[in-house]
């Protein structure tokens, strides 16, 4: 599912709120998850998951196309914890 689906799909569910509204609404909450991450920051959305940055360190690594060492920068990226909820409904359970 793509953003423009989830907002078409809400704004089906809701005939009293405009498209435009549920475009804000949808455009807010990823802002405000991605503000939260910016800052280092934990995101939760119970049964659905937890947003949180991890650290990965500098470290040594290979260019696969001419096999040359190559240093690699420490920097930050985005980890996706399943809630128990939604692990579950992937299981089948």
């Amino acid at each position: 599912m793509i953003k423009s689906e989830l907002v078409q799909k809400i704004a089906d569910e809701n005939p009293h709120l405009y498209q435009r509204d549920v475009e804000r609404i949808v455009g807010t909450i990823f802002d405000e998850i991605i503000e939260a991450m910016a800052s280092g920051n934990r995101v939760e959305l119970r049964g659905f998951g937890a947003f949180s940055v991890k650290k990965r360190d500098a470290r040594m690594g290979r260019n696969p196309r001419t096999g040359e060492s190559v240093s690699v920068d420490e920097k930050f990226v985005p980890f996706f914890k399943t809630g128990k909820r939604l692990r579950d409904r992937l299981n089948g359970r």
